[in-house]
């Protein structure tokens, strides 16, 4: 029994030890202070880093530089009054304290689901700017049920009440996308708080090529 927990002790401190070795061995750091984040992603920890292979070079899907606009116009650094937007490492910060337990974060991939099959930020949860669009069929019922039941928002007397909405955390696919903005300009319209939606304006096509790790 002793020998067990012996074994099992020198098992956790080697763990730790290969751990602490293998961050500080990354040469390509997310900033010089910074090398990893870890993250749950649907129950499980996915650790953040970017891809070490200094000749990795960016998927085909997010290679592309000239796309039709409309409607693939390039977005304004500040989308509306009041709405933050934010880059990578803020993005990190978002994901960890929310992986962490803070409940008042939701980190939000507003892209159609054929595009998350091919990659997402993990801690991220997609909710499709179509699901909160009414002119793409969204019904009131549609709208107050993901916003009760996902943002933290209370309906009283017909009308929404945002004491306890949460803070959430929109990314799409770049700067030139609009699935992102759509989704912010309709939680505007419906009152949502200006000061607790962020907008992650780079969205996937920065942060594939930072090389930042992504799941499917």
């Amino acid at each position: 029994m002793k020998l067990n927990k012996l074994l099992s002790s020198v098992f956790i401190l080697l763990m730790l030890l290969t751990n602490t070795v293998s961050a500080a061995d990354l040469k390509v750091k997310i900033t010089s202070d910074l090398a990893s984040v870890d993250v749950m992603h649907n129950g499980k920890k996915v650790t953040i880093k970017r891809n070490q292979n200094n000749k990795n070079k960016v998927i085909d899907a997010f290679a592309k530089t000239s796309r039709n606009c409309p409607p693939f116009c390039i977005n304004p650094m500040q989308l509306a009054p009041g709405v933050e937007t934010i880059g990578e490492v803020e993005m990190l910060d978002y994901l960890k304290r929310a992986s962490d337990g803070d409940k008042s974060i939701l980190v939000i991939d507003s892209r159609t689901p054929d595009w998350i099959k091919r990659g997402t930020i993990p801690g991220s949860v997609n909710i499709p700017w179509t699901k909160l669009n009414p002119a793409k069929g969204a019904s009131p019922f549609d709208i107050s049920d993901i916003m009760q039941g996902e943002f933290g928002v209370k309906e009283q007397e017909g009308l929404f009440n945002y004491s306890g909405a949460k803070t959430l955390v929109l990314f799409c696919n770049g700067m030139w996308c609009g699935q992102s903005p759509n989704n912010i300009r309709n939680l505007l319209k419906f009152g949502y708080p200006a000061d607790r939606l962020k907008w992650y304006r780079g969205g996937m096509q920065n942060w594939e090529n930072l090389g930042l790790t992504t799941v499917k």
